[in-house]
């Protein structure tokens, strides 16, 4: 029997019209473009398994800091059973094979999968984090929270200060963005990951060059 995609896609669209831009609708379609293209790249996955975690892989998610945080991967999964467990054409036997993929994804959880279909997830969701989507994504969830862009006595946390993404945006791309490269399983990942985080340094370089502007050409 055919899995139909589609109409997994139509439930997700719907319980997500609400969801904070980060991990709206639009989030979940580029981690299922990612997650395809990678399969085609990296032979053997389960291509059942790998888009249905996809699509359904962020069905919960609590605002960033909160202590649920950790929890949301294991919610998602649960919700994620129920749905593929209505759906008569999905196979039985695959649906727990998703729910183990989706609750190993989150970076929170900071767990290694097992399968390539876990670590083709785990790669489409962290290359959604990082490049130029990577970068709004973390200027938008700072300005829904209020947050400073950076600390304006150090920008770029080169002092003794630790990190604290909390406080300032600028903080979150040193901490989390740019060593996201490193936890990439495949191949293909590995590959737009050095691409994207490559962006992410240019950005960072001209940024500095705005923020510590001091006229007479020097900065």
């Amino acid at each position: 029997m055919t899995v139909n995609l589609e109409q997994i896609l139509g439930t997700v669209e719907l319980l997500l019209h609400n969801q904070s831009p980060a991990h709206d609708f639009q989030h979940i379609l580029r981690v299922y473009r990612n997650a395809e293209m990678i399969s085609k790249k990296e032979e053997g996955a389960d291509l059942d398994i790998v888009l249905a975690a996809a699509l359904l892989h962020d069905l919960v998610v609590y605002p960033k800091g909160s202590t649920k945080t950790i929890n949301s991967a294991d919610e998602s999964a649960e919700i994620a059973k129920k749905i593929l467990s209505e759906y008569k054409w999905y196979p039985a036997e695959k649906i727990e094979k998703v729910v183990d993929v989706i609750r190993i994804h989150s970076y929170s959880k900071k767990l290694t999968p097992s399968t390539l279909e876990g670590k083709i997830l785990q790669d489409a969701d962290r290359l959604d984090a990082i490049g130029a989507i990577g970068i709004a994504r973390t200027f938008s969830v700072g300005g829904s929270e209020n947050r400073s862009l950076y600390d304006s006595k150090d920008p770029f946390c080169e002092s003794d200060r630790k990190l604290d993404d909390t406080r300032w945006t600028l903080d979150h791309i040193k901490k989390k963005l740019l060593i996201l490269k490193n936890s990439m399983h495949t191949k293909t990942a590995k590959e737009i990951a050095e691409q994207r985080t490559d962006f992410i340094e240019s950005f960072l370089k001209q940024l500095r060059t705005e923020i510590l502007y001091k006229g007479s050409g020097q900065q």
